[in-house]
């Protein structure tokens, strides 16, 4: 894999000394204001827009702009007319369409399928100011508002849609987002290199229809369309199965021979070497010659040299023959009616996703192809530090005036200083949008970020709320050798164990944890992304730091489940490493003198997850005290692998055929219920389903006041009942109780340990 250009090579120098706009404009008053009678480029996106680098279509806007583009935006746009897209007028060089940093469908249900009262990235929290599937709709109405202009089409949404995908909310298979939007080009993963150069070859003339060479990049063509003629295809259209097994002979074998068999050559007439056998002419001799025609005199054999390939000339051409493949997926059409396809699809599209060794892709739609480029290259530290360089103004557009807008208020006093996932949980979508690869800032660039939020962000008071990204202690972590990272087919660095070649030195980001709490005007620093609990305990030094200078109080890590059975499927680690983390957390808290809780997330409803791991995950909470306030259901998010374990009841992590694992999968709203309802067992709500369930599985000795019970025999008024004491006391007249113990005594809990959880942004917190 050869070395991009620098992203930011091709700046003219005129442009790094014209003036960043304040904001990008969102009106043609704001353009006039700038001079333009044009935009280059106009990003459509669902989000309001804020300022700010943690929000997609900000941090694209200023980078073209540093680039020397003009661009404006249009932010939500009413999408029951092409009129909302005619604001800005038509784009020189195209319209760039997000829905904005979730998903639409993410962003707008719940795991139920019914529709969020709010939306965080919205002012005040508004819902429905996006349309579902948002992209589709807005590229149809960017195309309806002007025929001739280019679309690409970006984002999460695009990432996860780029192939065909299964869609949870209308329970079917959907083909290409592609297909739908009528886009022209898709850019999938953190697009900067493939939109930056995309940009540059639209201003110099080149049609969009020729631009096919571009990574990380998706594009619809006629059916077998290739690249060149020295392209080849590699058919993975069908299921792989064993041939016809030949027995091996036994060379120890005796037994009774025919005597022909065993004759010499000679005897048993076979001629010798370059004498023809009897009624066969010799080579050269033409059939039917006569007999006193002179056979042929027999051909040396011409000695070849052995030349023995070394390891780096094979990898090499492995290379080469890999650059110039493309693999067939099976086609919308096989996927879409049968499931063993569908998981035979997401096996392969997964397993060629590492920049380094990944092939092309193409998937049938129809009489057209689904063309994919392999994955972005990463950027580089000095590259990723001047993306985040960038001169934004760290605050929402004005036209938003005082109106909150929760997303922002989350962030805007956290940093971002990594990107990518190498954690590879079959429930994320961070791996198949930013990859597995690490990409991280320097400190420099990091400690100035810090110093602008503590100077120009309104409100700050001296604590910054997260330095972290997708995972919070993943910083400049890498494989310990560029060439085994390039070669690596591995879906997780992490899973079943840590890879011997993956770093886990923590040293840079404890270095980087100290100097940015040493910043004047900086009172503390907190973590607040998620964190990888099985890479923390490799640096013990990094834990006791963590704890003693960076946790207010509550830290939150995600065990996800604690049955084995369960966690194969998620490929998460056990809970060895949860009790091993929290030994060394509660030592640590202990040795500064602080009272510090963890915050453990789980998931209900995973697939492979049964009613009996869920009933031993309640019983492991009830043991340890948790009271969940807030807990998450398994949503099915296009193309993750969990979801083809959902759509399917296939397992993609090992080959796929008919015969191979089934994959039990909570399906049914009353599972899924029942499910979530184990994680907040102590909820009078869900005491009826519970004892249902119970009393089917055969433990109904959890029923009842004793201390092991789970549920009680009785029911509350809020549980839809009423307890038979009550009843008592209520038919003689003396007064109902306020409230009811359940299971028992039991000591009070900590507050700290009634989890409540926030909006979760994908964009600063990732699920490790």
């Amino acid at each position: 894999m050869e070395a991009p250009q620098n992203l930011f090579a091709a700046v003219p120098k005129e442009t790094r000394k014209r003036a960043a706009a304040p904001f990008l404009p969102m009106s043609r008053a704001e353009m006039d204001a700038l001079g333009w009678d044009q935009c280059d480029v106009i990003l459509v996106t669902g989000d309001a827009y804020i300022d700010h680098p943690s929000f997609g279509m900000a941090l694209i806007g200023r980078l073209l702009e540093a680039q020397g583009y003009r661009v404006g935006i249009i932010s939500q746009p009413d999408w029951l007319s092409a009129d909302g897209f005619r604001i800005l007028g038509k784009p020189r060089l195209y319209f760039g369409i997000t829905s904005g940093n979730m998903d639409s469908m993410v962003n707008r249900y719940t795991a139920d399928r019914k529709i969020r009262s709010d939306d965080a990235y919205t002012a005040g929290g508004e819902a429905n100011k996006r349309p579902d599937r948002a992209l589709t709709v807005y590229a149809q109405r960017a195309r309806e508002a002007y025929n001739d202009a280019n679309i690409v089409v970006g984002s999460i949404e695009a990432s996860l849609r780029r192939i065909a995908h299964y869609d949870y909310w209308s329970d079917t298979v959907k083909r290409s987002v592609l297909a739908d939007s009528k886009a022209d080009i898709l850019l999938f993963g953190n697009a900067e290199r493939a939109l930056v150069a995309l940009t540059h070859r639209l201003a110099a003339g080149e049609p969009i229809k020729s631009i096919r060479d571009l990574r990380g990049t998706s594009f619809m063509v006629p059916r077998g369309w290739k690249p060149g003629t020295d392209w080849s295809e590699v058919n993975s259209t069908r299921v792989d199965t064993p041939g016809k097994v030949e027995a091996h002979t036994d060379p120890y074998e005796m037994k009774d021979k025919d005597a022909q068999s065993c004759a010499t050559d000679a005897a048993a007439g076979v001629p010798a070497a370059g004498v023809p056998a009897a009624g066969v002419p010799a080579a050269g001799v033409p059939a039917g010659a006569g007999a006193s025609a002179a056979p042929t005199a027999p051909v040396a054999p011409v000695a070849q040299p052995i030349r023995i390939v070394t390891r780096e000339e094979r990898q090499a051409q492995m290379r080469e023959l890999r650059e110039t493949s493309v693999v067939r997926l099976p086609s919308f059409e096989q996927v879409k009616g049968d499931p063993v396809m569908y998981a035979h699809a997401s096996r392969v599209f997964h397993l060629e996703s590492n920049p380094g060794n990944a092939r092309a892709l193409v998937q049938a739609h129809g009489e057209r192809d689904v063309w994919l480029t392999p994955p972005p290259v990463p950027l580089e530290m000095e590259e990723m530090d001047g993306v985040y360089d960038l001169p934004y103004a760290r605050a929402p557009h004005p036209a938003y005036g005082k109106a909150k807008i929760p997303a922002w208020d989350m962030i805007r006093f956290s940093v971002n200083i990594m990107r990518g996932c190498f954690g590879g949980c079959t429930f994320c979508s961070i791996t198949e949008h930013e990859g597995r690869i690490i990409q991280s800032r320097s400190e420099p660039s990091i400690l100035r970020e810090i110093e602008q939020i503590r100077d120009k962000t309104k409100g700050f008071t001296g604590v910054i709320s997260d330095l972290g990204g997708p995972t919070a202690n993943m910083y400049r972590l890498a494989c310990k050798e560029k060439t085994i990272e390039e070669s690596c087919r591995r879906l997780s660095c992490v899973y079943p164990t840590i890879c011997s070649n993956l770093g886990t030195d923590h040293s840079k980001l404890i270095s980087l944890y100290r100097k940015a709490r040493a910043l004047p005007g900086v009172k503390k620093i907190l973590i607040s992304s998620g964190l990888r609990y099985d890479l923390a305990v490799r640096s013990p030094e990094y834990v006791k730091e963590l704890v003693t200078h960076h946790v207010a109080g509550l830290l939150k890590i995600a065990p996800e489940h604690t049955e084995q059975g369960t966690l194969s499927k998620m490929m998460k680690p056990g809970m060895g490493s949860y009790d091993r983390f929290k030994e060394l957390f509660d030592r640590y808290s202990k040795e500064a003198g602080k009272e510090q809780y963890l915050i453990p997330y789980f998931i209900a409803a995973h697939p492979g997850c049964t009613d009996e791991d869920m009933l031993n995950l309640a019983l492991w909470l009830k043991k340890n005290d948790f009271k969940l306030d807030q807990v998450q259901t398994f949503t099915p998010t296009p193309m993750a692998m969990a979801t083809t374990m959902y759509h399917t009841r296939k397992n993609p992590l090992h080959k796929v055929d008919e015969h191979s694992e089934a994959v039990e999968t909570a399906r049914s709203g009353k599972i899924r219920t029942l499910h979530k309802a184990f994680l907040r067992f102590h909820d009078p709500a869900n005491w009826p389903i519970l004892r249902e369930a119970l009393a089917r599985m055969g433990r109904s000795d959890l029923i009842g006041s004793g201390e092991k019970c789970l549920v009680p025999r009785w029911e509350t008024a809020a549980s839809g009942g009423m307890a038979a004491g009550q009843r008592q006391k209520q038919a003689a007249g003396g007064k109902m109780p306020k409230t009811v113990p359940f299971g028992g005594a039991r000591k009070p809990i900590a507050p700290a340990r009634h989890v409540r959880r926030g909006p979760q942004l994908p964009v600063k917190s990732g699920r490790k």
